[in-house]
């Protein structure tokens, strides 16, 4: 009989015994940093990764990156990734590593494409009936239909670099011509107020949804990483009902990108009955304080033991990849 450990990825099922030794990655190198304006929590990603992958039994070698000319040590059996943003999440780095013929976590090149790409994954999600705030893809203000007050944020950035609110017509600019400073492109949604929830997946496995509730203005670049800015609650207190609509919402959402391996989905919840998915990271913050490995504890999965399933789930993505 299976293990009840065991996940579904596609029509390949891991749990913790279903490789031989001889067949698993042993020697990690975690890639963190790159060259994006999220290189600092990417450094703080990776120094926590590294550390959780040693405790769980790898051998393990930190690699910073600055460009496309970083080394990979000889002897690595997979390159754990923990670049946020773009270089690390938008197929730039998992394209290089393929070409060098080392295995990588997560999402394919494709995938990643896709998910750093807001307006990209907004078209996949309505495809697959998941719900999302409408919006549109701008250059310069006057393409602007959406009415006020909106939601704006950079195309291709996360950590809400870039992103803020606008409820007049010069706000409207001024959020504007702040967000143009990250990407060439915009997106403009309208704006949503609600509670503001995520939700973990590992493999086929939906973890327990996740509320933050910021102290004050809504989840932005300081009230993400500033200690005692925002508070979280998991699970979140939702009735049963809406949790599991979230929770399939999620799955949908994740498998509409093409199944990044692991992910972690942002929703707004309006009027405590509407869900709508405004993102998905497919490198999602990895501190040990980080909304997934928070989801991940709620089950009773340790840090630790969460990477090690990230290397799992990954190596036997990969293992998929090259008999397909």
């Amino acid at each position: 009989m299976r293990s009840a450990a065991a996940h579904r990825l596609g029509n390949f099922r891991i749990g913790e015994d279903s490789l031989n030794m001889s067949d698993k990655p042993h020697h990690i190198a975690v890639l963190m940093g790159g060259p994006s304006a999220e290189r600092e929590i990417s450094l703080r990603t990776g120094t926590a990764c590294a550390g959780a992958l040693r405790e769980a039994g790898y051998e393990v070698t930190e690699v910073v990156v600055d460009d496309e000319n970083f080394v990979v040590p000889d002897g690595t059996d997979l390159a754990f990734l923990a670049m946020h943003g773009p270089f690390g999440e938008d197929g730039q780095v998992q394209d290089i590593l393929q070409g060098r013929g080392v295995p990588f976590t997560g999402a394919d090149a494709e995938t990643s494409r896709i998910a750093i790409d807001k307006e990209k994954t907004k078209e996949k999600l309505r495809r697959h009936g998941v719900p999302t705030p409408e919006g549109q893809l701008v250059r310069k203000l006057e393409e602007i239909t959406v009415p006020l007050p909106v939601f704006i944020k950079p195309n291709t950035q996360g950590s809400s670099v870039g992103s803020r609110s606008a409820t007049t017509r010069e706000e409207l600019a001024a959020a504007l011509a702040d967000a143009l400073k990250f990407d060439t492109a915009v997106l403009v949604e309208r704006l949503i107020r609600g509670r503001e929830l995520t939700v973990g997946v590992l493999g086929d496995q939906v973890l327990p949804i996740v509320e933050i509730r910021p102290l004050e203005g809504f989840y932005d670049y300081t009230n993400k990483y500033t200690k005692g800015r925002t508070e979280y609650f998991c699970p979140a207190q939702l009735p049963e009902e809406i949790t599991a609509l979230i929770q399939q919402y999620a799955i949908e959402a994740h498998r509409a990108i093409g199944h990044p391996v692991y992910s972690r989905i942002d929703f707004l919840l309006e009027e405590d009955v509407f869900p709508s998915c405004l993102e998905i990271n497919t490198i999602p913050g990895m501190t040990a304080t980080s909304l997934l490995p928070k989801a991940a504890a709620a089950v009773g999965i340790t840090f630790p033991q969460l990477c090690r399933r990230i290397v799992e789930l990954s190596w036997a993505a990969r293992q998929q990849e090259r008999t397909a």
